[in-house]
């Protein structure tokens, strides 16, 4: 019997643990050219958790990528031990492939604390029951798409999306920089809070640099268009189940010179701001 997505995703996550500070993580193929950027991020995130004491939770991280991760490969990834204090440990990992690094990361761990409180309010938007599941492109459109973009559009993967505003990707309109998309994993799992941490760091790779191209009318899908991740941020706020709906908020305050800045902010269904994101892409346009 075939494992399902959300399974594969969960087996991506666990690391095999070589020595004390190295792992050795797995890639899976959803028809992206070179390693999706939130694997990365979700398998740094989990190796990281692994040397630090399991009283202190992620609050934060920040991460470079540098080169094109190769997909039919394993990862190394090397965990510096940079600092534990009474309250904070901080770890830097570098993830490795063919002898240079791929992706630099670093994350802050923190004991849990009370003190004072506030967040921004959520979005007003329809509730995820209200949104109609991202419709399958047509076959006759499916089929115009190079091979690996086709495994993209025609797999069923880990995570649900439901924009709330739909997006026709192969023939973008131009919008102003904004976009909320409710998500969720697909599949119930463990409530491990760090496993869920990694899910969403995964999931969280999704649609910011998408936010960028909005006023353009440009996408991805296109030819003469080069997109790719450089940074990735990402702040946990509050306690959150990567398998109960969520809301991604994004926008793009700029776009220039070759980049585009995105930021998000992400919701639980009662309201709770959750976690907030940031990313820079590189957005160039070739001769067609």
């Amino acid at each position: 019997m075939s494992a399902t997505p959300a399974e594969e995703l969960l087996s991506l996550l666990q690391l095999e643990r070589l020595e004390d500070n190295f792992f050795r993580g797995e890639s899976r193929d959803i028809g992206t050219r070179f390693v999706f950027g939130g694997q990365v991020l979700g398998q740094a995130l989990s190796a990281a958790q692994q040397t630090v004491d399991p009283s202190r939770s992620a609050h934060s991280l920040h991460a470079y990528f540098l080169r094109a991760g190769d997909i039919d490969q394993p990862i190394l990834y090397h965990v510096e031990r940079t600092r534990d204090g009474g309250s904070f440990s901080v770890r830097r990992v570098t993830a490795i492939q063919h002898g240079q690094p791929i992706f630099n990361f670093s994350a802050s761990f923190q004991v849990e604390e009370t003190g004072v409180e506030h967040q921004l309010p959520m979005p007003a938007v329809p509730k995820p029951e209200d949104v109609e599941p991202t419709p399958a492109l047509p076959a006759e459109e499916l089929a115009k798409l190079p091979v690996k973009l086709q495994r993209w559009f025609g797999r069923s993967g880990p995570f649900e999306f439901r924009p709330i505003y739909p997006r026709d990707e192969l023939n973008p309109p131009k919008r102003p920089p904004f976009q909320q998309v409710w998500f969720r994993l697909s599949e119930r799992v463990p409530d491990s809070p760090v496993l869920h941490r990694a899910l969403l760091a995964y999931a969280s790779d999704f649609h910011l640099i998408g936010t960028t191209m909005f006023p353009h009318g440009i996408s991805f899908l296109q030819r003469h268009v080069q997109v790719a991740s450089l940074d990735h941020a990402m702040w946990f706020h509050r306690p959150f189940r990567a398998d109960e709906w969520l809301l991604y908020s994004c926008d793009s305050p700029t776009a220039q010179g070759g980049r585009g800045l995105a930021r998000g902010m992400i919701y639980s269904e009662d309201g709770r701001l959750i976690a907030s994101t940031a990313q820079e892409g590189l957005i160039r346009l070739r001769a067609e």
